[in-house]
This record gives structure tokens, sequence and C-alpha cells, in this order.
């Protein structure tokens, strides 16, 4: 079954699943791995990787490119930020195309005016109504077109943006289901009461980030499910607001910097519990397809191109087990 038809039918079917935001192809193939049922590329994350503050600054070009690595690295669908569509009407027929192209299942198209920012950051707007709207359409005949499964996620930015209100997530939230959006994604609301009043006057399938809501208690899976939101999206790169990630990487740069080989010592210990091994099974190389890419040049290059794995030394050997340390005699 094609990834868009799967995607689809989740929603369609109003089957919960749980999704993962990430920002590379290694983060999506470590997600399916973990379990996940989905991925998302995000687009803070993509700019982050091109080292710029989301604000507009990546181009197309960029995104796409790190959708299709995404896209090739997982089994699972993935779900693609395509930010405003990167300019007008015929830019957002642009996007779809290429977002399509590059195998992904679905993809969002926020509201915001220029110059936009992520989300989460004050200083917003929103387009106005009828031009958020034919963007939409165009988006929405494009897919037609090219992968009627494809899904289409429109997120609105109404409630924080500049003069924003409930009232006016709500009342864009309707206009761009009936322009045929599949899926509705808001940002910046404020309460559950607030999600459950768009849930009942809007209707699913929609899912939200619940990061940006200032709530002491988050719904479990079980009660985001009964509510009706379709999907829980948990970012990789910072979940909630403590950033683990990058505070596991800070603190470990620092310990080492500062201890040096004791500090090794102590993150490889700590390491010991991670899924793969440095000098054991699994291999980290191993996950990455190292043992396919042998068996690639089995199939395709002469038998004596093969020699070379058992002429040559390193810490790990392609298809062979790396508790089996081997010797080389050099000729």
């Amino acid at each position: 079954m094609k990834k868009t038809t799967l995607l689809r039918r989740w929603y369609e079917e109003r089957k919960f699943f749980v999704s993962a935001g990430v920002n590379n192809a290694l983060e999506a193939r470590i997600a399916e791995a973990a379990g996940y049922a989905a991925v998302g590329m995000s687009g803070a994350g993509t700019a982050a990787m091109c080292g710029y503050p989301d604000a507009g600054i990546t181009t197309l070009t960029e995104v796409v490119n790190n959708a299709r690595y995404i896209v090739n690295s997982v089994s699972v669908p993935v779900m693609i930020d395509g930010e405003t569509g990167f300019g007008n009407i015929h830019s957002v027929r642009r996007t779809v195309r290429e977002i399509i192209s590059t195998g992904a299942a679905s993809m969002f198209l926020e509201d915001q005016a220029e110059l936009r920012r992520c989300g989460f950051i004050a200083g917003k707007r929103v387009l106005p109504l009828e031009d958020a709207l034919g963007k939409y359409r165009a988006a929405v005949d494009v897919r037609n077109e090219l992968d009627p499964d494809f899904v289409l996620t429109a997120r609105c930015d109404a409630r924080g943006a500049v003069g924003g209100s409930l009232e006016e997530a709500i009342r864009r939230g309707k206009a761009y289901r009936a322009a045929g959006i599949d899926v509705l994604y808001y940002e910046a609301f404020q309460s559950m009461e607030e999600i459950r009043t768009a849930i009942a006057e809007v209707g699913p399938p929609i899912y939200f980030t619940f990061g940006a809501i200032p709530l002491d208690e988050r719904p479990s899976q079980k009660e985001m499910a009964e509510m009706g939101i379709a999907n829980a999206h948990n970012w990789l790169l910072r979940p909630l607001r403590n950033y683990p990630v990058d505070r596991l990487m800070w603190e470990m740069l620092h310990d080492v910097r500062e201890r040096g080989a004791e500090a090794m010592a102590y993150w490889n210990k700590w390491a010991e519990s991670f899924p793969w091994k440095h000098d054991e099974p699994p291999h980290f190389h191993d996950f990455m397809g190292f043992a396919q890419i042998r068996e690639v040049e089995k199939k395709y290059l002469p038998a004596e191109e093969q020699e070379k794995y058992d002429k040559s030394i390193g810490l790990y050997t392609p298809g062979q087990d790396p508790t089996v340390k081997k010797k080389v005699e050099w000729r």
C-alpha cells in the first residue's frame, strides 16, 4: 500500500497514531527503529541544520533535499513542513509538486504572511482569509492531479498572530476544510478548553503541537484519542521546552573538553544501554545499512573485489561479526 494511502486511511478511520518530529534522515531512522508510526520533517529543524533561525530563510530546494533524504531512509509515512509554500500561488503549486515527488505522504502549509517565522515565535501575521484560501485551493488542485491520496494539512496560526483569536482560528479552519484541506493543524491554542472548542466546531481530523500550550498537565495519548485528536506529534529536537537532545550534546561536549579521557570513559559507560555498540553486535554501521552495502557489492561486483574486506583493517567489517578479530598480512 502506498504511504499516502496508508496515512489517509489512518485519518479517515480516525486511527490515533504517534509520529516523531525529526530534523534529518538519521533521526528519522532512529525514530522508526523506536517504533514510531510516522515521522514529520521539522521546518525549524531543517533551518537549524542549515545554520539559520526558522524565519523563512531556507529555500524550497533545501527543504525538498532534506525531505528526500528522510523519505529514502525510512519505510514509514513521512510528513513534510512546507512552510508558506515559498511565495505566491504559483510557488505553492510548485512546492506541492516537488514535495509529492520526494515520496512523502503528507505536507502542511501555513497561513502566515511574510515575514514568516516559527509558530512558537511572537510577531506572526496571517494572510487575509481569501489570500490563504487561494493558496490552499491551488495546493489541492495539484494534489488531486498527482496523487489524490496525498494528505494536505493546513497549519493555522491565527490564534497567536497579530489580532488573532480563537474565533478567527475556528472561522479559518472551517473555510480551509471547505477548500479541500484534509487535516487542520492549529498552533498556539492557550488551553485545553480552546482545543475542545475547536474540535467541536471544526471537527476531526485535527492535530496540535502541545509545546506551545501553557499547560501544567498535558493529556495522555488515550485522552487525546478520545478527544478526536488524530496525531500526537513528538519533537525529538525540542519536545515541550526541555531540548533534551541539544542539552545532552551540550553537557557531553563541555565534559569532554574539561575532563578529556576520563569523561570519554564515563560517556562510553553511559552509552552501554544504547541499542547499537561500537565494537559488538548490533553495530551502528549495521543499523545504517552497511551489511546491505556488502550484499549489493557481492551481487554486482567481481569476486576479487570482495577481497578488500579481508585485506584491509577497520574497526568494523560489513557483514562480519565485529567480535571476531582478524589479522591482516600486509604484502
